[in-house]
């Protein structure tokens, strides 16, 4: 294991390329994706240990959470957050930050990818993915700066009640979401979905994807068929679907990732 250890999580891949961005900038890294089974868990020899991942319903994926109450840090490791979100920050990094105390926490924006609540395109301040990725190599560099030479952010993470109680409930809405999801006769059973769900939630059966309801609502799934043969209702078939440009289906699909 490097020295420098980041787990992330992603759906759409804005994290993981922001992920690969900091692992770049910081020398190299071992990216670790928070997929079920959680197979890296000891991580007490690494010297800095991060995590990368977005808001969903308010807060961290219950899977960041329920991962990172596995892991094994070195007291002595330099702890580090970066959560992202299309608009308000919520409460993920308060809550990791009861798990595993945290040296340095950022929040960062990008474009939405949960496409039944809003369009992609949802981001707040307004801007073009290709503007957002130029704002995200910037960012990258100057986190990968601060986390190198273990600067201190010495205010708490953020904490909303309102969001909180949004992020309790989150796992509920997801459950229903995921029953809604539908996949159409353009499906040709590539089995691109089934490798992508980070819950293995998603099976082939009859060359045709089968989704049951252990869903995180990550929506690599969805976003990333080739076909567009995966909807959640009629809303999800009119918008534009979205992921981002820098990464592959084939990079979510690993356990690790070596920078």
């Amino acid at each position: 294991m490097h020295k420098n250890v980041i787990f992330c999580f992603s759906g759409t891949g804005n994290c993981l390329n922001l992920a690969k961005m900091i692992a770049r900038d910081m020398g190299g890294a071992d990216i670790v994706m928070m997929r079920r089974p959680f197979e890296t868990t000891d991580v007490r020899e690494a010297e800095r240990v991060g995590f990368v991942f977005p808001c969903f319903g308010g807060g961290a994926p219950e899977d960041v959470l329920t991962y990172a109450r596995s892991i094994r840090v070195s007291p002595e490791a330099y702890t580090f957050a970066v959560s992202m979100s299309a608009s308000y920050p919520g409460t993920g990094l308060h809550e990791l930050n009861k798990i595993i105390p945290l040296n340095y926490w950022r929040t960062v924006r990008h474009h939405c990818s949960c496409i039944w609540l809003f369009p992609h395109k949802m981001m707040l301040p307004p801007i073009s993915v290709e503007a957002a990725q130029k704002q995200h190599e910037k960012l990258a560099l100057d986190i990968a700066y601060d986390v190198m030479t273990k600067k201190a952010t010495t205010k708490a993470p953020p904490y909303n009640a309102l969001n909180a109680g949004e992020n309790k409930a989150w796992p509920m809405i997801a459950k229903k979401k995921a029953a809604a999801f539908r996949v159409s006769g353009a499906c040709i059973g590539c089995g691109q979905c089934a490798k992508l769900c980070p819950r293995g939630n998603i099976r082939i059966e009859g060359g045709k994807a089968v989704i049951g309801t252990d869903c995180a609502q990550c929506l690599s799934c969805l976003q990333y068929c080739p076909q567009k043969a995966i909807s959640i209702g009629k809303i999800t078939d009119i918008r534009e679907h979205y992921h981002n440009p820098n990464v592959t289906p084939a990079d979510l699909a690993q356990q690790v990732i070596h920078i």
